[in-house]
């Protein structure tokens, strides 16, 4: 088969539906129906059921998805392997990163690169930094952009750490938030920064907080917060452009020492001899230097 029968097949299979497919493909239904029933042909049997719902894989569709899937992937690699020897940078910069990161600091780091090298491509995927390290390992992204300390064989390169500071409208010291009855708003994240949130509370309070609202993303977390509901420990890449009526508390470890999140940048050490790769990590080091002071 042709790797526009591959990809074909590909997009039929993350659609189900004949329709959506062929608006993907730009080519008409009766078109569409027609190339699958030659492909079908070719490899003797049904490869996809039809009914009013959509589409579903046979096992012998199921097989022959997978092989699509793989040989796919094997030519983008082989792309991006002979656009590593070329002096302009192409290809597609697949990047995963902690979503936090996504929000706050990775647009305008990813504004310089496409302004810089305008023929590259991106793909992002964001999420826990949990998630992340999963999508590096599985070979699904070139990097990752992740939070708190790594446990990484391979090369990294450390971004920045920002303080972590407990966020309020009431609340102008720490001592106060045993005295208040408004509810402490947590969102949910990896284990290891919650963790590090219940050791500073437990050190500090010798207590658990009197309400607990927890949301599932820290946008939501950071809007309740500004809105009064309640208080928050927010990590200071999230404050920029805070008003001013907001308190802002830093957080304090047993050692007087402010208490900081790291982030990282990370991946195997085929990916960074990439030339796209290769050229984003000094976009991010100019951008870094630039920023800082």
């Amino acid at each position: 088969m042709a790797f526009t029968e591959y990809q074909l097949l590909q997009v039929l299979a993350q659609e189900m539906n004949m329709r959506k497919a062929a608006e993907r493909l730009f080519v008409s239904q009766p078109a569409l129906s027609q190339r699958l029933q030659n492909i079908e042909k070719e490899w003797g049997t049904k490869l996809f059921l039809r009914s009013q719902k959509g589409l579903s894989l046979t096992p012998a569709g199921e097989l022959v998805v997978k092989l699509a899937d793989e040989m796919l992937s094997r030519q983008e690699m082989v792309k991006e392997q002979i656009q590593a020897l070329e002096n302009e940078v192409h290809g597609t910069l697949k990047i995963a990163c902690a979503s936090i990161v996504g929000q706050n600091w990775l647009p305008k780091v990813l504004k310089r690169f496409v302004d810089t090298y305008p023929h590259a491509k991106i793909s992002l995927m964001t999420g826990w930094s949990s998630e992340i390290l999963k999508a590096i390992y599985e070979d699904e992204v070139h990097i990752g952009i992740i939070r708190g300390t790594p446990d990484w064989k391979g090369p990294k390169h450390h971004l920045f750490q920002d303080t972590l500071y407990l966020v309020d409208r009431e609340i102008q010291s720490i001592e106060e938030v045993l005295k208040t009855d408004r509810p402490f708003i947590q969102f949910k994240s990896d284990s290891n920064y919650y963790q590090e949130i219940q050791e500073w509370w437990h050190r500090q309070f010798q207590t658990t907080p009197k309400r607990t609202i927890v949301v599932d993303q820290i946008e939501t977390c950071k809007q309740m917060t500004l809105n009064g509901i309640g208080y928050a420990i927010l990590p200071a890449i999230t404050l920029n452009g805070m008003e001013e009526n907001i308190y802002k508390l830093p957080l304090i470890d047993e050692h007087d020492t402010l208490i900081h999140r790291d982030t990282w940048l990370l991946g195997y050490e085929s990916a960074f001899q990439l030339r796209q790769v290769d050229a984003f990590v000094e976009v991010v080091k100019e951008f870094l230097d630039g920023n800082s002071g």
